[in-house]
């Protein structure tokens, strides 16, 4: 997604509430961004009005995020939300349908997340982002990082 007011004031992807729940969240399976997860978005600046990117600008940035990926080589992508999951696998399924499951990302194993800011909305779902997490850290130990 593009930054919100939170992002912009701090100059840092998910900050505020949402910010504090996803460090919650990977802390829970013995993550952190600042030791071993890189974080970026889809858009690199806040749409006016905090609009969803059109597009025009999605397909502005797209390369870039994927120059990242490319660059990091990571050994697992997470998408933070069905828009980034929507984008970089060029779906339209719904995140409902995306979550839960292997994906594959150009050869990179693929784990889509609700968005922290939907399961603050929605905290009847916390336990079906559990379980995601749960299957990010078991594929995480198969690879020898955690």
């Amino acid at each position: 997604d593009a930054p919100g007011a939170d992002e912009d004031r701090s100059g840092r992807p998910f900050a505020g509430a949402n910010g504090q729940l996803l460090d919650k969240m990977l802390a829970a399976i013995g993550l952190s961004r600042e030791e071993n997860v890189y974080i970026t978005t889809i858009i690199n600046w806040r749409t006016s009005g905090n609009r969803a990117p059109t597009q025009s600008e999605i397909d502005l940035s797209l390369p870039f995020v994927q120059r990242h990926i490319e660059l990091i080589n990571p050994a697992v992508l997470v998408y933070v939300g069905g828009a980034a999951a929507k984008i970089l696998l060029q779906t339209s399924d719904p995140i409902s349908r995306l979550r839960g499951r292997w994906l594959d990302y150009k050869s990179i194993p693929a784990l889509a997340l609700f968005h922290p800011e939907y399961l603050i909305q929605n905290p009847a779902q916390k336990r079906v982002a559990w379980e995601d997490l749960q299957m990010l850290q078991v594929k995480l130990k198969e690879l020898g990082i955690l």
